[in-house]
């Protein structure tokens, strides 16, 4: 406990002014945690980010990352009509590199790959992109995912009797996910009374709500996905807190889905 205190404390001192100054050095150190959330889930399934078919799914999943600006200049670069065009040929080059190698490289393993880059690549995207629409909702999502996973550890802890999905994650609770949900909408509030940002107080509290979920179910995901592939954590970059899969998995469903939904009103 002691190790995962002084990991959080350090990791916290590290990103939260990142997060505050957003701009170039917030993106580059989004990139740099989706290159390594790559490499942690590739590693899973055993195959090398530095192999051809591992190269190809990097180049892909920097082509999801990056900022709409970004892509854009990549775009006028190259040539090509959308950054879309430019990843339909990376997977396209994957698939061809199957045939070369005679399947030594399986479909499989090249599905997993791509699923990988747009598991990772899109929530990382999603957090570059909440930051530049402004720090506040950055916050939000921070704050709304932090104080779920603790609300659902100290309250399962406590009260927790009714096992949530043994299967997948043995120590989660029914009361866990539901005290994680009190407790995010109660900081949320608490948030909006301090600096307010929502569309009133009944769209925040309705939108904590699916966020607390959607986030607790990413954990869910992560939780399986290693289960899987029988491994306690997805690296070991954050002594006592695992890798970056395992800090970031929640805020990878949130970020995205509050995107898509326009749930600011954007």
């Amino acid at each position: 406990m002691k190790q995962r205190i002084i990991t959080a404390i350090i990791a916290a001192a590290l990103f939260i002014p990142f997060v505050i100054y957003g701009k170039v050095p917030f993106t580059l150190l989004v990139l740099a945690m989706a290159v390594v959330g790559f490499y942690e889930i590739l590693k899973m399934k055993g195959i090398s980010i530095f192999s051809v078919p591992g190269i190809i799914g990097l180049l892909t999943l920097i082509m999801l990352v990056i900022p709409k600006d970004w892509a854009n200049e990549v775009v006028h670069a190259i040539g090509y009509s959308s950054i879309l065009m430019i990843i339909y040929g990376l997977v396209m080059l994957l698939l061809i590199y199957v045939v070369l190698v005679k399947n030594k490289i399986t479909f499989d393993e090249v599905g997993f790959i791509l699923l990988g880059a747009f598991y990772v690549g899109l929530g990382f995207h999603y957090l570059i992109e909440t930051r530049n629409y402004g720090l506040e909702f950055v916050v939000y999502c921070l704050l709304v995912v932090w104080t779920t996973d603790s609300g659902a550890y100290f309250v399962g802890r406590k009260l927790g009797k009714n096992k949530l999905w043994p299967e997948i994650s043995p120590k989660k609770t029914i009361e866990g996910f539901v005290g994680g949900i009190v407790i995010a909408v109660i900081f949320a509030i608490a948030m909006q009374a301090i600096y307010p940002f929502a569309n009133g107080y009944v769209s925040l509290i309705v939108i904590t709500i699916f966020a607390s979920i959607i986030g607790q179910m990413g954990d869910l995901v992560e939780s399986a996905i290693k289960r899987h592939f029988d491994v306690k954590d997805s690296g070991n970059i954050l002594p006592g807190h695992g890798g970056i899969l395992d800090r970031f998995d929640s805020l990878l469903f949130v970020v995205p889905l509050l995107h898509f939904l326009h749930l600011f009103g954007s």
